[in-house]
Formats: C-alpha cells, structure tokens, sequence
C-alpha cells in the first residue's frame, strides 16, 4: 500500500475518534462537557424535554451542536445526561453532612433541613424531576447510573435510623425508603406548589419569615413521625 494513502486513512481513523474542535476554545473536553450541562440543566428546567432547543444551549454555550451531539449522543442522551448529573450533585452534598458524626434526632434535623434546602435553593432541579414524572419517567429508566447514585442516600437514612433505634429514640416498624420519601414530598412540594399555594391562599411563598416557618415545620413533622412517643 502506498505509504502516503496509508498514513491518510490512519489520520482519518484518528480524527473520527476526536471530539470536533471550536474555533476560539480551549481543548478541555471535560471542561465543555460540564458547562453543556449546566446550560442544558436551565434550558430543559424551564421548558421540558419537548421545548428545549439545541441551537440555544449550543449558543449559550459557545459550542455546536455537532459537538453536542458528539459528546451526548442526541437531545435525549443530554437530557438523560443532565438528570443524572442533577440527582449526583444533591447525593454528593448528602455525604458531606457527616450525620454519622451527629446523635440520630439532630442527624435526622440536619438532613431534612438540608434537603428543605437543597430543594428551595435549586428550583430548577425541582423542574427536572417534575418534567421526567410528566415523562413517566421513561428516560431516567433507560440510565445505567441512577440505581447506584441514590443508593448511599438511602444507605445513610438506614444507618441513622438504626441508630436511633438502638438508642430508642425512634419508633420500630419503619422502611427507611419511606422515610426518604417523606422528606423528600414535603421538601419538593414547598417549591413545586408554592406559586399555586401562595395565590389560592394569599401567601408570600418568597418572605424571609414563611420560609423559616416552613423549614421548622417540615423538619418538626418528619421528626415527629420519627420519634419513638
């Protein structure tokens, strides 16, 4: 074969292999990767899966959709890509919270109020998930990773809970699955419904003082449900 056909064809074999290169940007394929999500975390937050425009993450991002496209497949593989990378972050900052560290009630305090929030600070994760439940959740089952990524969660609220019970501060009989869920309804619900809940009943669901108010009685209730009478 002539050598240079040969070298030619290896040179191509080689670039197909290479993400495309943006004019104007620094080779950090890692670096690109998360600010297309970050940008497609606000875009799909605000406008779903169906409403969400390629052209304008890969303008706010300065990128292509070619590169997009490259690096995530499709508009669902991003989208995809985006809800994991949104239920990792809460996870990451869960292991953070050192409720090992803590007695079981003040553990379970912290946990709740951090989830409270998590959820009141980061809006747009709320959005995420409640366009994946319209979805029916038919994109984060085709995710390899979500399994794994919330397993710790529910790993630490086992563990908290178990030693509540050896202390006897909590009641017996309870799935700490259930618990999660308790929290997270009543975290999730203070951001999804407050538009709605403030108009209906005239609330200023933004104010300083409903907020705190909400935070104490979300926290007090799991707490409750919790403690051993």
């Amino acid at each position: 074969m002539n050598h240079l056909v040969h070298t030619k064809r290896t040179t191509a074999r080689v670039r197909a292999k290479e993400p495309p290169r943006e004019s104007g940007r620094t080779n950090d394929p890692e670096r690109t990767k998360a600010n297309i999500l970050e940008v497609a975390a606000a875009e799909f937050g605000e406008k779903g899966l169906a409403g969400a425009r390629i052209d304008e993450i890969a303008a706010a991002t300065q990128t292509s959709k070619r590169m997009i496209y490259y690096y995530f497949g499709s508009k669902e593989g991003l989208y995809l890509a985006v809800l994991e990378e949104s239920y990792r972050r809460v996870r990451n900052i869960e292991s953070e919270l050192h409720l090992q560290d803590l007695e079981p009630e003040p553990a379970l305090r912290r946990l709740v109020a951090f989830t409270f929030d998590h959820h009141l600070n980061n809006e747009n994760y709320i959005r995420l998930v409640m366009s994946e439940n319209i979805n029916r959740g038919q994109y984060l089952a085709q995710s390899q990773r979500i399994q794994e990524l919330n397993v710790p969660a529910i790993a630490a609220i086992r563990d908290l809970y178990e030693r509540g019970l050896r202390k006897g501060v909590f009641r017996p009989g309870l799935d700490p699955v259930d618990i999660h869920a308790s929290i997270s309804a009543l975290s999730f619900f203070n951001v999804s419904n407050r538009h709605t809940f403030g108009l209906i009943f005239k609330l200023d669901t933004h104010s300083t003082a409903y907020i705190a108010q909400r935070r104490e009685s979300v926290v007090d209730m799991v707490v409750r449900f919790l403690r051993k009478s």
